[in-house]
């Protein structure tokens, strides 16, 4: 009976080690664009910005965090850009830069994310 379970426990291991790499591959091929605001910017600004600019092709925002005070989770603002081209990265640069308080725009890939 050994013999049976030790070679279950590795197939198993395996399937679970192959999904995990499903989702890290996943993750690793996202692109975010996260915009800074000037000090002092409202949340309703925030909101604003994240409204306007969330509904360009391909460029959607990351869905704020549940149980997070809207203080803390728009301190940034992050939109998905994975599937944008340049032409759409672009755009989306024009609809921030009608925000006066928007101070910056930094495009980032899943290598940068965490650091």
């Amino acid at each position: 009976m050994r013999r049976v379970v030790v070679p279950l426990l590795l197939a198993g291991a395996c399937v679970a080690g192959i999904t995990g790499c499903a989702s890290i591959d996943k993750q690793l091929g996202q692109q975010q664009a996260v915009v800074s605001f000037q000090d002092g910017t409202s949340n309703t600004v925030r909101l604003q910005v994240r409204s306007a600019c969330g509904k360009l092709p391909n460029v959607s925002p990351v869905p704020l965090p549940a149980g997070v005070p809207l203080s803390e989770s728009l301190s940034q603002v992050t939109f998905n850009v994975t599937s944008a081209d340049d032409a759409q990265q672009a755009r989306l640069q024009e609809c921030l830069a009608k925000f006066k308080s928007v101070a910056g725009l930094d495009f980032e890939d899943s290598t940068d994310m965490g650091n």
